[in-house]
């Protein structure tokens, strides 16, 4: 029924990968420079549009002879000017190309889709997917896409969500329960699904991925928005500064060409960050889109950045969720190689996670040769017996739960071994799961079964608490249980038993100091906990009220995500912060090299302010000019990749930035514009 569509590539596959190098980029980015000089596009960019303006009025200049500026001169300045526009716009397509290779990919394999829409009892109605809007119910059947963005309403199928989170490896969708949520353009591989559509056109997950990293589309975060008001402010100012000097030369009986004060507007200007800004809140969403995290705003990624707190579920986040074999304790008299091996033998037949997480334990620490299941009567383990064994060369081998085993072997509680005894009893006390192993009527001893943390999420807290985030672990444990494994996992503090109420309150209680908090979750209980956050991660394969309450969605459904998304957030506020200093700091170093050349004359004074000695102020204006726009092809990579965030405090890591991109940006002037100035003087072109 559904138009066929050619299997999609993931979003970590190979081919996807060549899309997004540079090579396959920058043509198409280069065209795309020229075609943002439209003066409709720069209106986004207030900046740049003022230095086309400018530029447009030195290409005039160019046609009115003055004789204090040769023609040479200002048709090089205008070109100059000219490409620090196209440049800045350069970036800025190369940043939308890097996020739109994927996207578009997405969007091709949506084209032409229909779904069946149900009209009827049983009754079904063929349709452009297009035409699908919130609320209609549409079948899906094993082979076809998933219209839309949905939730299962009935049937139980597995999905391949490749085409969204590139991975090929099938996910169970079925209705009710937090596994319930599908998403649009992912293909059903068995059985049929009933489908109620959440999202309108335009409002779908995949929607929302490509207006993240379309220019056109993307809407300006309020942290890009107050820095462009800073910009236009600045702008204002300079505009201000140059229109005064002309009256000042005057009256000091001198002259300034208009072509040299146009120039020197947009040196002084913050055409750096002004030509970048954009560029580096595209590639911010991008690298998000490259997490596969959606967001519904850029908003939340900003407010990610500044996250203090992060509430993090127990379950599947810090620890595995499923428990795992951990120790084998022996029962006095018992030597370890008998007891690893029936337990070994006693598990092979246990299909559950618990089961094959003891083999998986025990298999290096014996040399015993396993039986195939053709050579064993197995006993399987079931919620009633609560065993589960192998009958072996006449052997029997059993392992289970505490009482079913004793209930197996006839003996009491009072009867087991005090020493084992007092063993099984500290694991339970830890939280942990004991499991006895008894081999031919014999006890021989007992398993640690526990909810075991995930190895480097330690570390990763660590690096958070640097960076001064706190991190709460929120758990329905006991409060025993819950503060041995938030003690092993190296959080700062934890919610034991936790109730929908009991995470609202802690999240009031910790914006009412003032901060930001972030939170993920899965299910319709999170829902409250996650519209509160200021940062919501809700998961994919969740309940929609999860996905609705959030501003951030996970397609992978990896709630360690989050950790990430926080790390996205500070380098895209740390990069416009950055980027911004940069900027403003170029200004000291250009006043520095122009001002002085262009008053020698009329004001001596100011010599010793010389302190570049350019070659003349023809020069000096000349290589300010050129060094303006390079500037801004030397920083792309920066502005693509991002400033990377060091494991420090607030105060250290402004101190590192202001010495690396403050003083950098005064440095670097100075030095460019001495080479420029020299280089251009040597080919004659001054």
């Amino acid at each position: 029924m559904n138009a066929p569509v050619k299997a999609q590539q993931g979003a970590k596959t190979p081919k996807n990968q060549a899309k997004t190098s540079f090579a396959a980029l920058w043509k198409p980015a280069l065209k795309q420079a020229f075609v943002k000089l439209d003066p409709r596009q720069l209106l986004r960019s207030p900046v740049m549009l003022v230095v086309e303006i400018t530029a447009v009025l030195t290409t005039l200049l160019c046609f009115v002879p003055n004789p204090a500026v040769s023609t040479g001169l200002a048709v090089q300045i205008s070109l100059w000017l000219w490409f620090t526009v196209l440049f800045a716009n350069f970036a800025e397509a190369l940043a939308e190309g890097r996020g739109k290779a994927r996207a578009d990919s997405l969007k091709a394999g949506s084209q032409g889709l229909t779904a069946r829409r149900k009209v009827g009892d049983e009754q079904y109605q063929v349709v452009a997917a297009s035409q699908l809007r919130r609320g209609d119910i549409v079948r899906v059947e094993a082979g076809e896409l998933i219209p839309g963005d949905g939730e299962v309403i009935e049937g139980i199928a597995a999905v391949n969500e490749a085409a969204i989170t590139g991975e090929s490896a099938p996910v169970i969708r079925e209705s009710g329960g937090d596994r319930s949520a599908v998403t649009g353009n992912t293909r059903v591989v068995s059985d049929w699904l009933l489908v109620k559509i959440t999202a309108n056109p335009g409002e779908s997950t995949l929607d929302r991925m490509i207006a993240l990293v379309e220019g056109a589309k993307r809407q300006k975060t309020p942290n890009e928005v107050a820095l462009d008001i800073l910009l236009i402010g600045l702008t204002l100012i300079f505009l201000l500064v140059v229109a005064t000097l002309q009256p000042f030369a005057r009256y000091a009986g001198g002259d300034l060409p208009l072509v040299y004060l146009a120039a020197l507007l947009v040196t002084l200007i913050p055409t750096t960050i002004g030509g970048l800004l954009s560029a580096i809140g595209i590639a911010g969403m991008d690298r998000l889109v490259r997490l596969n995290v959606i967001a519904k705003s850029g908003r939340a990624v900003e407010a990610a950045g500044d996250v203090h707190v992060l509430l993090l579920d127990k379950t599947g986040t810090i620890t595995f969720g499923n428990r795992r074999c951990s120790a084998v304790i022996k029962a006095p008299g018992i030597n370890g190689k008998e007891l690893g091996e029936a337990a070994l033998l006693a598990s092979l037949a246990d299909d559950t996670p618990e089961g094959k997480s003891i083999v998986e334990y025990l298999r290096p620490l014996t040399t015993l040769r396993e039986p195939a299941r053709s050579e064993v009567k197995a006993i399987a383990f079931s919620a009633e017996t609560r065993l589960s064994g192998v009958d072996w060369n006449g052997h029997s081998y059993r392992k289970g739960a505490v009482d079913a085993v004793l209930l197996y072997l006839g003996l009491s509680r009072e009867e087991m071994p005090a020493p084992l005894a007092r063993e099984v009893e500290k694991i339970a006390q830890s939280g942990g799961t004991p499991l006895l192993v008894a081999g031919d009527g014999q006890l021989l001893g007992a398993i640690h079964l526990k909810d075991v943390v995930k190895p480097g999420i330690r570390e990763r807290f660590a690096e958070l608490r640097s960076l001064g985030i706190r991190t709460v672990m929120v758990t329905g444990d006991n409060p025993l249980t819950a503060a041995a494994i938030a003690a092993e996992a190296g959080v700062d503090d934890l919610i034991a038993e936790a109730t929908p109420e009991k995470k609202l309150q802690r999240i009031r209680a910790e914006q009412a100091e003032g901060k930001m908090v972030a939170m993920c979750g899965d299910g319709a209980n999170d829902a409250p906990a996650l519209a509160q956050a200021d940062v919501g991660l809700a998961m994919n394969d969740g309940t929609q009220a999860a996905r609705e309450a959030a501003n951030l969605v996970d397609l992978d459904s990896d709630p360690t995500k989050l950790l990430d998304v926080v790390q996205v957030g500070k380098e895209l506020l740390v990069t416009r912060g950055a980027l911004t200093t940069f900027s403003v700091a170029n200004d000291v170093a250009k006043y520095f090299a122009i001002l002085p050349a262009l008053f020698a004359g009329i004001y001596p004074q100011l010599g010793a302010l010389n302190l570049m000695q350019l070659h003349s102020p023809q020069s000096a204006i000349l290589s300010a000019i050129v060094f303006n726009a390079l500037i801004i092809i030397a920083l792309i990579p920066l502005a693509l990749r991002g400033v990377r965030v060091k494991a420090l405090d607030a105060a250290s890591l402004l101190r590192r930035n202001l010495l690396i991109y403050g003083l950098g940006g005064i440095l670097a002037p100075f030095v460019g514009i001495k080479v420029i100035d020299a280089l251009l003087v040597a080919v004659g072109l001054v």
